[in-house]
């Protein structure tokens, strides 16, 4: 069986949000293609928080290639994905190298000044959206793109949705505790509308602690490091799903609440344009408690437009048949 590398940061692997997710995703999908993932990381923690001066994002990665090579060498691997930009120099040793960002140089994302540079050396990439193709193709050159979407899990989607489960005023939310993510809006949306029950999720129980700052309304629920089984129950429970990050690389929630049939509101930004089937909504901040109470007041229930359209689109299936196209051809 043919070694793949996936290289993702240690605290990535350990949480219960994006990355870990992907990464699990593509190990059960490889196998059945026939391709080990092994994962690879840093074996210390340069830090538990990006934004400590000093140790914050990339500037990280570059004190951990020793580490990360070695594992590498060890598996006896040629063929690696990398998803943090940090480690692009992979390449000078591992020609066969590809990333798939976690995160992309935009001004909305901190951290985007340090990311530029790594990403001037990209030359080759797989991405969840036309959109990210097109950013790298037209800000940094890089042509050699795939789109594969990070698929959904089909079989929870199915073993979960029952509209006769939703509670017509539970909205729901996943984030993180960061500036990007907007958590303070949605603090405000459950001030300004206490007949609304809001769910708030946060994938690492790191957030348990820095939520303290905030004043939680007492319509707010917060849930720590759900698991996909419970994130889907939960996702069935909601009439609405509601985004308002700035930038978003993944926007894996997103798809998923498609596919659950939730009525969905989104940011305006276009790299959130693949998410748009019928009773999808884009707005901004000054009308997004607008559209939430709007979409919550639907007379629908669920979107079957909106269901159809995410597993047409964005399911583990269409993620599997990505990347046996993908691995036929970069396995050669």
């Amino acid at each position: 069986m043919k070694k793949v590398g996936l290289v993702m940061r240690k605290i990535q692997f350990a949480e219960s949000q994006g990355p870990r997710v992907f990464a699990e995703r593509l190990r059960n999908i490889a196998r059945e293609l026939g391709v080990e993932i092994v994962f690879i990381s840093p074996e210390r923690h340069v830090s538990g928080h990006d934004w400590i001066p000093g140790y914050e994002h990339e500037k990280g990665d570059l004190v951990n290639y020793d580490v990360v090579l070695d594992q590498i060498y060890g598996e006896g691997i040629e063929h690696v994905i990398y998803t943090v930009s940090g480690f692009t120099f992979l390449k000078m040793f591992l020609p066969k190298s590809v990333l798939f960002p976690h995160s992309f140089p935009d001004p909305a994302l901190t951290g985007y000044e340090m990311m530029k540079p790594f990403y001037s050396i990209v030359d080759k990439a797989i991405v969840q959206t036309e959109f990210l193709q097109r950013q790298l193709d037209t800000v940094f050159g890089v042509k050699e793109v795939d789109v594969i979407p990070i698929g959904f899990s089909e079989e929870l989607a199915n073993r979960h949705f029952d509209p006769d489960s939703v509670v017509d005023n539970r909205i729901l939310w996943i984030g993180r505790d960061e500036e990007n993510r907007r958590p303070d809006l949605v603090l405000e949306y459950a001030r300004r509308n206490p007949d609304k029950e809001v769910f708030m999720v946060f994938g690492g129980l790191r957030y348990k602690e820095s939520m303290k700052k905030y004043d939680i309304p007492s319509n707010i629920q917060l849930r720590f490091a759900l698991s996909q089984d419970e994130i889907f129950a939960l996702m069935n429970s909601s009439k609405v799903y509601w985004s308002c990050s700035k930038f978003d690389t993944f926007a894996m929630p997103l798809t998923e609440a498609l596919a659950m049939g939730k009525i969905v509101v989104k940011p305006e930004h276009p790299c959130y344009d693949h998410i748009s089937s019928r009773h999808a909504f884009a707005g901004n901040e000054r009308n997004w408690f607008e559209l939430v109470n709007m979409a919550a007041a639907s007379p629908l229930r669920v979107s079957m437009d909106n269901r159809d359209y995410a597993f047409s689109k964005f399911s583990s299936s269409v993620m599997k048949q990505g990347y046996q196209d993908f691995f036929d051809r970069w396995l050669r």
